[in-house]
């Protein structure tokens, strides 16, 4: 064995491989002059007193099924973890009530009161959910000798607190028997450590059940693209804004992610075709798939005894996104439409329907409409964007029909809370005709900040675009000042008057947005114009996720942090042996990249490393250098150290602050 200088040592690779949110943040512009948030104008009021009046927001069906059954709620509304840091805090929306202030558009107001409620409350005989603690519900379904647990939040320190809290207040000692994860997203199986432990499930006690593919897809969807997704997330859930009037009032799909820990606990039992039967402590449920969907693996499910059906978060109280803004595979919006026509016919006597978000629906009839409004709603956004796309119109255009179906725009279920028509449709041609419209002025677009110069002085330098964009914000044409204002901010970060301008308009923006994502991306954008890049705590990454990385995305995870530009022109070859698992693989820098393939041996390599895959996880997760494995006897290096600190010394940490509204 030979030994290593530290400097070369592999453990480079557990700094470029930590999840962003440990990585250092790069200079920012400076800010303008601090300014608080600022009253709604008169155009912003005119414009939601227009949404008062056009929707049936004081219909009480919705309130009465939200509050319907509610058992208890938590002594304390507020949850810290270990360290006394606060994981949940849910005093801070108490001020929604009564009518909607100016600076919130009704609508979504209306969906905050909605989702206010919070409690333990009894869907039906034998069935409970938690709602108000999280973004998403933990449901409680009792079995002959335990509970089956459906989702667990997202973080580990609501989970326990809530579960513990639902214990009492049902007086049970039952144990947890099985957890259902619902699909593949991190607030639906993030809290999974405060709910069961793990070697319960490996002792057999405790089963996991899951769709076919989550595994794959929970770690995969956010790590590849993951910090930019994190950066753009802060934005979709209005990360560092306040709670209050002129700030966060909710997303949409709930209140707001918890900040504690994130956890991930693999499957023991796998889901993989529709009608698909299960006994789990005595409980029978029928599976319904619905990959693609909301999320890529996904799955509902039937009770028959209690004729209760878990919709998951395939069907909820608000249009869902088609496209999300923090960004993620577009999904299909026709699918979509067709599992919740095919749920309408597999579950005929159904009594009451839940979701992993939101509140129930009760009554046959009434749920039979809420899926077939669910599934129009879908099929509509599909149909009709690809109707405009056949004739010719391109992203833009079909994202601005104002066009929706009557009975659809008044059905509350159908509205933009979350997801939105705009930018729904803009998915759907995004997902068959990719971004690109067609105009061959299109092709090769200048770069933004360059874009921004060019435009500017065009339109007669600094001076004469933010007149034109006061202009537009004095009339109420904010959208037009915020696209020219982009322009003066790009154009100069550094002119404070643009900043402040851009600010307030997307402020307003903000307050005349529907969809509670759209309010908070605007909020922090004129957040962070006004004070700087903001920093939140955004809770803490799990060693789950990079555990339950395979070994081929966790190489291809340090393959794209490779500072290509420093590599150009370098080659290295090295063999990597995990003696745990049997496998041998080949890594290979050429051309600015580092190639991984499995099962290929170099003949002659530079660098032979051998050891477990636990070893190479304790380098990456918990700061072990290599010498000390080789020392340890746990790890043996052959050839050329030198070339793994040459190849890994070059894997970049991301910045997860970096600039959004300004270049």
């Amino acid at each position: 064995m030979q030994k290593l200088n530290k400097r070369h040592s592999l453990a480079v690779i557990a700094v470029a491989t930590l999840m962003a949110s440990l990585s250092p943040a790069r200079a920012q512009q400076a800010p303008a002059d601090g300014v608080g948030p600022k009253p709604a104008t008169t155009a912003t009021v005119r414009a939601n007193q227009a949404v008062a009046q056009g929707l049936a927001l004081n219909d009480k069906k919705d309130f009465e099924d939200a509050t319907r059954g509610l058992i208890a709620t938590m002594p304390t509304h507020q949850v810290r973890d270990a360290q006394g840091r606060m994981v949940w805090d849910a005093d801070r929306y108490d001020f929604i009530q009564g009518s909607a202030p100016a600076t919130v558009n009704p609508s979504l107001w209306r969906q905050e009161k909605l989702n206010n409620a919070r409690g333990l409350f009894k869907v039906t005989d034998g069935i409970y959910q938690i709602r108000g603690y999280d973004l998403a519900n933990i449901t409680l379904v009792e079995g002959k000798t335990g509970w089956i647990v459906i989702d667990t939040m997202l973080s580990a320190e609501i989970a326990k607190a809530t579960m513990e809290f639902a214990m009492q207040a049902l007086k049970s000692t039952k144990p947890v028997v099985a957890v259902i994860y619902t699909h593949s997203h991190a607030d639906h199986y993030g809290g999974v450590r405060g709910v069961i432990n793990e070697a319960d499930v490996r002792a057999g006690k405790v089963k996991v059940i899951a769709p076919e593919g989550f595994m794959e897809h929970a770690v995969s969807e956010n790590v590849l693209a993951g910090n930019a997704m994190a950066r753009r997330a802060t934005y979709q859930f209005g990360a560092g804004l306040d709670t209050n009037e002129r700030q966060g009032v909710g997303s949409g799909l709930g209140k707001a992610l918890s900040l504690g820990t994130t956890g991930l606990i693999p499957p023991t039992d796998t889901v993989s075709k529709t009608g698909q039967e299960m006994t789990v402590d005595g409980v029978r449920i029928v599976f319904q798939m619905a990959q693609g969907s909301e999320a890529p693996s996904e799955m509902m499910f039937y009770f028959p005894d209690k004729k209760a059906l878990c919709l998951s978060e395939v069907i909820t109280k608000h249009m869902h996104n088609v496209y999300t803004i923090r960004g993620a595979k577009t999904r299909d919006s026709l699918a979509w439409s067709k599992y919740a026509n095919e749920t309408i016919d597999m579950y005929p006597d159904v009594q009451v329907a839940f979701a992993s978000h939101h509140w129930p629906t009760w009554g046959g009839d009434n749920i039979r409409q809420y899926l077939a409004n669910q599934r129009d709603t879908y099929r509509f956004i599909h149909d009709y964007a690809m109707n405009m796309a056949n004739k010719g119109e391109v992203m833009d255009e079909i994202g601005n029909a104002e066009f929706f179906p009557k009975a659809l725009a008044q059905d509350a279920a159908s509205r933009g809370y979350y997801g939105t028509l705009s930018h729904n449709l803009r998915g759907v041609y995004n997902f068959y005709l990719g971004f690109y419209d067609g105009n061959p002025a299109s092709l090769n677009k200048l770069p933004p900040s360059e874009s921004a110069k060019r435009y500017v002085a065009a339109m007669g330098g600094e001076a004469a675009v933010l007149a034109n964009a006061r202009k537009a914000f004095d009339a109420g044409d904010y959208r037009w000042a915020a696209e020219i204002g982009n322009y003066a901010v790009f154009a100069n970060p550094g002119n404070a008057e643009a900043r402040q301008l851009q600010a307030d308009t997307l402020e307003q923006l903000g307050y005349q947005a529907e969809a509670g994502t759209w309010r908070n991306a605007y909020l922090v954008a004129a957040k962070e114009l006004r004070d700087g890049v903001l920093k939140p705590n955004t809770g803490t990454q799990g060693a789950d996720m990079v555990r339950g990385m395979s070994q081929e995305l966790l190489f291809d995870f340090i393959a794209l942090r490779l500072d290509h530009r420093k590599t150009d022109g370098m080659k290295a070859n090295i063999n990597m042996v995990f003696t745990d698992l049997n496998e041998t693989w080949a890594l290979e820098l050429s051309n600015s990249v580092l190639n991984n393939t499995k099962g290929r041996v170099l003949k002659n390599p530079d660098v032979t490393l051998t050891l477990t895959r636990p070893a190479f996880l304790a380098m990456l997760l918990q700061g072990k250098k290599l010498p000390e494995l080789v020392q340890a006897g746990q790890a043996k290096v052959e050839g050329n150290p030198q070339v793994l600190g040459a190849v890994f010394a070059n894997v970049q940490t991301f910045d997860p602050y970096f600039n959004v509204v300004t270049p």
